[in-house]
């Protein structure tokens, strides 16, 4: 097999949490329709990320699937897109 291939699978979200060492809370929100009644539902998913460019809370940060990091941890930081106002 070979890894050319190989997409990563990448989010947006916004982090929520950084008071772990080296890991960030992400709130990655999706919209959907529901199944039956056809309304646009908001759904939301929490991820832990491991952050090596130091993100704050409230950034809008792009994580990228990898290879587990730990019990939780299964996607790593890429960029921050926008800083959060302070």
């Amino acid at each position: 097999m070979s890894d050319n291939n190989k997409q990563t699978r990448t989010l947006e979200g916004r982090v929520t949490s950084n008071k772990m060492d080296k890991t960030v809370t992400v709130l990655v929100e999706r919209q959907e329709q529901h199944w039956l009644l056809g309304k646009i539902i908001r759904r939301s998913t929490k991820l832990h990320a491991q952050d090596d460019l130091g993100a704050n809370e409230g950034d809008l940060v792009r994580i990228a699937e990898c290879r587990p990091l730990s019990k939780t941890k299964h996607h790593r930081v890429v960029e921050i897109i926008t800083r959060a106002n302070v």
